[in-house]
């Protein structure tokens, strides 16, 4: 029995070393370099410590007290990705991390406090990030249900400078929601 996350073994036999307690549903993960795992989601508890929505884990699967979101992002995280900086750039429906406005997109330090310097963040996106990915040079990209980020108009995909403001020269645009980007 495993509550909404397990590690199988590369012959995909269940790792039982791990055994974390989520409280609801894990929508996104990504490794470290260190091995720890970030956890993105729509749970609250994290091996019976509060945690909204965002969560590291140990290499064994204990909660890493260090990684301290505070009150975390106000709804559910849909992605995640780590850039080479250690920070970690969270996207989702949510419009606060740690009490602070952030519409959908926002950047976190690498303990997990919301990062308020350099990065622009301005009024994000008005509907639901599904996904982020981090470019060459640290420009990346988000993906989603949106129509408008930063108040652009940009439907379902759009671009950042690695500051966190709007690259204006990509707007290639879609006609539906984007759920991946790579």
């Amino acid at each position: 029995s495993r509550n909404h996350i397990a590690r199988l073994n590369s012959n995909g036999s269940l790792n039982v070393g791990l055994a974390p307690v989520v409280n609801n549903a894990v929508q996104a993960l990504a490794r470290q370099p260190d091995g720890k795992i970030l956890i993105g989601g729509n749970f609250t508890m994290v091996n019976a410590t509060g945690r909204n929505h965002i969560a590291r884990l140990n290499t064994d699967g204990s909660l890493d007290t260090a990684f301290n979101p505070g009150t975390g992002a106000s709804s559910t995280v849909q992605c995640l990705a780590i850039q080479t900086d250690g920070k970690v750039l969270i996207g989702g429906n949510f419009t606060t991390v740690d009490g602070v406005s952030h519409n959908r997109i926002a950047r976190l330090n690498a303990d997990g406090s919301v990062d308020t310097t350099g990065f622009v963040h301005s009024a994000g996106a008005d509907g639901t990030v599904y996904a982020v990915a981090i470019q060459t040079g640290g420009k990346f990209l988000i993906g989603g249900v949106f129509n408008k980020v930063n108040g652009t108009t940009r439907n379902h995909i759009a671009r950042f400078e690695a500051n966190g403001s709007l690259d204006t020269t990509f707007n290639p645009g879609t006609d539906d929601t984007v759920y991946d980007v790579a």
